[in-house]
């Protein structure tokens, strides 16, 4: 198999992704998931993320259609867990309830699963193989990977840049910009199944 690794295609692909990752949004997500003494493990984040992606671009449509359903039912799934997130951070309320030693842990759900490995990622890096080869695809993930790796890894850093006044108004904010972007997630995807 001949790889044909393109700069711009490498580009391209990471944009595009570290748009839909919206990595530095979901700082406000995390600073808090910290504050409540949830522990989020930057290694493993990004490790388990590279993985699904990587995972997804090669079976996802095989795989989704094993569990007869679709890429806009995935992503409209997905947008409800979003708009779970959103609604705890703009009024304050808890609706995912951890038990045990899952209260402590916030690394997969919803640091992996839905924030950076989300629906809308794992659709988008699908959707780009229709432009771009896969070998650019994956260097696109990897490096986008390694960018949420630098950010999950020195939030303590931005915790104390922003400070406690400066969390309180920034998850209110996100959480109505998270609330917006899961509304969109459900209605483009929901006009596609009725489309």
């Amino acid at each position: 198999m001949e790889l044909h690794f393109d700069l711009q295609q490498i580009l391209t692909a990471f944009m595009v992704l570290f748009a839909v990752i919206d990595i530095t949004g979901s700082i406000p997500v995390v600073v808090d998931l910290n504050s409540q003494g949830k522990k989020v493990q930057a290694g493993k984040a990004a490790f388990i993320s590279l993985a699904i992606l990587v995972v997804f671009l090669f079976a996802g449509e095989a795989l989704l259609r094993l569990f007869n359903t679709d890429i806009p039912s995935f992503a409209i799934a997905g947008s409800l867990v979003l708009f779970a997130l959103a609604v705890e951070m703009t009024f304050n309320v808890e609706l995912f309830r951890n038990d045990g030693m899952e209260g402590r842990q916030a690394t997969l759900i919803p640091v992996v699963f839905p924030l950076v490995a989300g629906p809308g990622t794992l659709t988008t890096a699908l959707s780009l193989r229709a432009d771009c080869h896969v070998e650019n695809i994956i260097v696109a993930i990897v490096l986008n990977m390694a960018l949420v790796y630098f950010v999950l890894a020195k939030i303590h850093w931005v915790a104390k840049l922003i400070g406690p006044n400066g969390i309180y108004v920034s998850r209110r904010f996100f959480g109505v910009i998270l609330l917006a972007m899961s509304v969109r997630l459900f209605v483009s995807n929901l006009q596609a199944i009725l489309a």
